[in-house]
């Protein structure tokens, strides 16, 4: 794990305290107020704000498909600079509107490893229900649109996300929607355990968690 994988890792955390793992952000946001270097230098084992620029620079020219920079231009631009042989860490300062799309399955896999490495009182502590609905069990965090059931496909355009209906671009590679992040091939899977789950069910098969279907 290198300082990309932290920085990646620490945006993931940041987002998920909030809610908004699948919603665009701004490129701004991350070194303004998400992952910001002076509080997070020490997790990030970076030596110098200038490694700290480089990391968010490899990040946002889409190093390990991390994330992905709209408008198109502006990812080509920062792709061009860091393959420079100088290239200059603070690039990316040029475009702080640009917008920012995790992806879903990477920020998936953090989320889960950070459960798997939780400390083992606190998982205990998960697994015992309160049936007074006084101190809720917590659940791990999932964004409610990953789980929303899908849209019948008769209704749809064929540029439309199945689960939310957004519209996807055109004429490009729509591997994840933009609007929710649910990924438009492949399974869905448990926010707990990562189990395999069917659109519509409420609990997981392998865990009995909530799946946070709507």
């Amino acid at each position: 794990m290198d300082e990309l994988d932290r920085l990646f890792g620490l945006l993931v955390a940041a987002l998920a305290r909030e809610t908004r793992v699948a919603v665009p952000f701004s490129a701004a946001e991350i070194y303004e107020r998400l992952v910001p270097y002076r509080s997070n230098r020490s997790r990030l084992n970076v030596a110098t704000h200038q490694d700290y620029e480089m990391a968010v620079l490899r990040l946002l020219a889409g190093e390990r498909s991390y994330v992905q920079l709209e408008p198109e231009n502006v990812r080509e631009a920062m792709q061009r600079e860091i393959a420079t042989i100088n290239p200059d860490p603070a690039y990316f300062r040029t475009f702080p509107d640009a917008q920012v799309m995790v992806n879903g399955r990477a920020a998936e896999r953090v989320l889960l490893a950070d459960r798997a490495y939780a400390p083992s009182g606190a998982a205990e502590d998960e697994d015992l229900l309160d049936t007074t609905g006084e101190n809720p069990v917590p659940v791990p965090f999932a964004p409610r649109a990953a789980f929303r059931a899908p849209k019948p496909k008769d209704a749809l355009n064929a540029n439309q996300c199945e689960y939310c209906g957004g519209v996807l671009p055109a004429k490009r590679d729509a591997r994840f929607c933009p609007h929710c992040g649910q990924p438009q091939e492949g399974e869905l899977k448990c926010p707990g355990c990562g189990s395999a789950l069917d659109v519509g069910w409420a609990y997981c098969l392998a865990c009995g968690r909530p799946t946070g279907f709507e």
